[in-house]
């Protein structure tokens, strides 16, 4: 495995951060970590790239137990934290140069990372110059320099607008073929985008941990939104079969829940025939993974 976390637990006086936390990543696999803020996200990062301890439980990189083999877990993984440390007042080229000296890499992998995170139109100015965007490529390009068999990325596309959203993602998905990549992220498209796998975490605990095509397709809820042409009382609802919830959004226009795989828009259409009403529309809406996190996570 290249992650192996065991029991984790850490907590900040009383606050428990992380809770018996277990799970394993494989080498290829592209795994985002959703949680809330506070959830535990960041903390678990620092565990396993040995900026913290954790109080509890044990946990590997590539083999290497990240208490008593540092060294070993550093030099195999490429880390680019939530805020990314830079020194402003140095160019790009020299800021990686520091790095691939820190690293004992050759320089010439200075300009591939280069190229690989899009900085070449910016790689002769100083740091200080920079966008949020084009810093958080100087970090991801020296999570990169060392050639890592293991990226942890904690919101790697934070203040990146639209096309370099486009492009950031590309490039982890192209070194996540070779690489393992744990990515933390609010931005749920992305994890659709990039990732084969989801781990949901709220409260310091794990409350999903599965394929993203398994999760969408072990969804046996469906939201129909539904436009009638008079006003109807919630009541009569009641009628329909398999109708977990109802929500009236907008004047006429309804959003029924139903909780079977049957596709309910038939009997939505006849249930309006049979109770004198037309359905001027009727729209089939697919749960995404943004409405599962929201369950997943909600306050109870």
């Amino acid at each position: 495995m290249s992650i192996e976390v065991q029991n984790i637990s850490k907590s900040y006086g009383a606050q428990k951060a992380l809770d018996n936390v277990s799970f394993s990543l494989k080498k290829g696999e592209i795994v985002g970590f959703l949680g809330p803020n506070g959830a535990g996200k960041s903390t678990l990062m620092k565990i396993l790239t040995t900026y913290i301890n954790a109080d509890e439980g044990v946990a590997s990189v590539n083999g290497n137990d990240v208490n008593t083999n540092q060294k070993a877990v550093q030099k195999s993984v490429g880390y680019l934290p939530e805020h990314n440390p830079l020194y402003l007042d140095l160019y790009v080229r020299e800021y990686l140069e520091f790095n691939a000296d820190v690293y004992k890499v050759a320089k010439s992998r200075i300009e591939e990372v280069i190229e690989l995170t899009g900085l070449s139109p910016e790689s002769h100015k100083k740091i200080g110059q920079l966008s949020k965007g084009y810093r958080q490529r100087v970090g991801l390009a020296t999570a990169l320099l060392h050639n890592p068999d293991v990226l942890i990325l904690d919101e790697p596309t934070t203040g990146l607008d639209p096309n370099q959203l486009v492009e950031i993602r590309n490039v982890i998905k192209n070194v996540g073929k070779n690489k393992t990549v744990f990515l933390s992220t609010h931005i749920m498209q992305e994890v659709e985008a990039i990732c084969d796998r989801v781990i949901i975490i709220n409260n310091g605990k794990i409350v999903t941990d599965k394929k993203l095509d398994k999760l969408v397709s072990d969804i046996v809820e469906q939201v129909i939104e539904v436009e009638f042409d008079k006003e109807v009382s919630e009541t009569l609802f009641s009628k329909l079969s398999d109708l977990k919830s109802v929500k009236n959004t907008s004047g006429k226009i309804w959003e029924l829940t139903f909780e079977t795989e049957v596709d309910k828009r038939p009997s939505v259409f006849d249930f309006a025939q049979e109770n004198g009403l037309r359905a001027l529309q009727l729209t089939l809406k697919s749960k995404n993974l943004e409405q599962i996190f929201r369950e997943k996570t909600a306050k109870k």
